[in-house]
């Protein structure tokens, strides 16, 4: 039996490193990306969301593979009402992408491809 417990928290503790998830950012970290003078995206949604869920990874390799030449954000919209209601958001996931000059030019709602969203960052100039 205790081998067996051994083995499920062994199991379970690669699981919660096998789906690495972005800190909510905070109102600060925001204002601070749109203002850095590079693209960014922004997903708001929540970790009970199983959407959300499938986008986690996703947005965790995005962050490393860009950082440095786009901001790759999450904001947990149940943790973070102000953010949804600044953003108009109504349903959740939605990923809003910006430009250079933190400018909103695109709006997604639902579940986004790691390839769709590589081809929104690369539309605003990232390469």
């Amino acid at each position: 039996m205790k081998r067996c417990i051994a083995v499920l928290s062994f199991i379970l503790m690669l699981a919660g490193v096998a789906y690495a998830e972005l800190p909510s950012a905070t109102d600060a970290i925001v204002k601070q990306a749109l203002s850095s003078g590079k693209p960014a995206v922004i997903d708001l949604g929540a970790r009970s969301c199983i959407p959300c869920k499938k986008m986690a990874p996703i947005l965790e390799s995005l962050s490393g593979e860009y950082r440095g030449k786009a901001n790759v954000l999450f904001i947990d919209v149940h943790e973070d009402q102000a953010a949804a209601k600044k953003f108009h958001v109504l349903m959740i996931p939605t990923q809003i992408f910006f430009d250079a000059k933190g400018r909103e030019v695109k709006r997604h709602i639902g579940f986004m491809e790691k390839k769709d969203v590589v081809k929104e960052l690369k539309a605003l100039g990232v390469r």
